[in-house]
Order: structure tokens, then sequence, then C-alpha cells
């Protein structure tokens, strides 16, 4: 092979090239090295197999055991004050499905643009007020913004949505959220009255045997 190329190179150096390359491909590419153990085989046992679908249908085989389970509802948290509030019971209350999981996920998303979800402390009752607090230093209220249609806590109440996010991804372990000891799920509310706040959960993962 590598006297061809020489020869080739003389003669064309593109010719050479294409020599070359279509010998590494041949080299690197498995269909060709299949395709060279069938006739091998076929040359030793004076008939063909097909060796690739044997394969292939083992490699679907175990894939398809693998099956993930998905569950999505929306849930409903009545009115809080304004304020930040741990509220990882009110949602586990309302997901029985969760104890079926095994190992997943469990997203959370809250439907509204006033308020948001965040993972913190949930041991001292202190945390919540001093986050409000400081939120509120971050974002306050007044006349300098533009967007005032709605009341002066609601563009500071945009501010922090934003900051803080609106979404969660949660690991499940065995029935239950796995969160650490002092991890909450917190529902901040940004809004003097923002009434019943609307959070869509998605569960996805492997069910319990």
């Amino acid at each position: 092979q590598v006297l061809k190329w020489a020869r080739a190179s003389e003669s064309s150096p593109r010719s050479a090239e294409n020599m070359l390359t279509t010998s590494a491909f041949r080299a690197a590419n498995p269909l060709h090295l299949l395709q060279r153990r069938q006739a091998q085989h076929a040359g030793a046992s004076g008939r063909s197999e097909r060796l690739a679908p044997l394969r292939a249908s083992s490699e679907q085989a175990s894939a398809s055991e693998v099956r993930t389970d998905w569950v999505q509802k929306v849930l409903e948290i009545p009115h809080k004050p304004r304020g930040c509030h741990v509220i990882t019971r009110d949602l586990v209350t309302q997901i029985p499905e969760l104890q079926k999981f095994r190992v997943g996920l469990a997203h959370f998303f809250v439907m509204h643009t006033s308020c948001s979800l965040t993972i913190n402390e949930n041991a001292s009752p202190d945390v919540p007020l001093d986050l409000n607090d400081a939120l509120d230093k971050i974002a306050p209220e007044g006349s300098h913004y533009r967007h005032l249609d709605e009341g002066m806590d609601d563009m500071p109440a945009h501010v922090k949505s934003t900051l803080c996010g609106a979404s969660l991804s949660v690991p499940i372990s065995q029935g239950r959220l796995l969160l650490g000891m002092w991890q909450g799920i917190y529902l901040n509310e940004h809004r003097n009255y923002g009434g019943p706040r609307r959070i869509a959960v998605t569960l996805s993962g492997m069910k319990q045997d």
C-alpha cells in the first residue's frame, strides 16, 4: 500500500492523497472491518453470517430494561404574606407520587413573575426574616422605577424574582427529596398581596421495585 501511494504521489499528489485518505478511512471504518470479518468467517466456514444485527439486538434489549417514569402536576400554595417562607412540607404533601420513585429528579417551577423559589436554611426562624430584609435593601421600593402601574411593590418584586430565580431541581432518593439536613425549599413572596401561587412539579426517574 505504501509503494502504491509513493508511485501515485510522483504522478499526481491529489490521487496519492485520495488513496491515503481512502486507506485510512477503511482502516478506521467499523463497517469495513465488519465486512472483512464476515468475509474471513465465510471463507473459513463456507457460509456467511450477519454479526452486526445480533450485537445490535443485544444492545437494544439491555436498553429496553432501563425505564424512565414521568409525573407532572400543578400545585397551589395558599396566599402567604410578603417574605420568605419554607414550603418543603407543603410541596411534599401534595405529591404522594414522590414515594414511588427510587431515584430521579424533582423539578419545581413557580408560574409567576413576582415571587421566586430558592433553597436555604430551614432551622432558624431568623433566616427567612434576614433574607427578606436583605432583598428589600437590594431592590427597595421607590418612584425611581418606570413600571409603577401595579403598585410600588410590583417592580421591586420583579427584580427580586429575577435575582432569585423561578425554578429548582432537587434529587430524589428512595421516595424522598434528597435535601441536606438544614436545607428547605423557600417560596419568596415579593409582593404585599400576591395571592395563591401555582407551582408546576415534574418528577422523572426510576420507580421502586
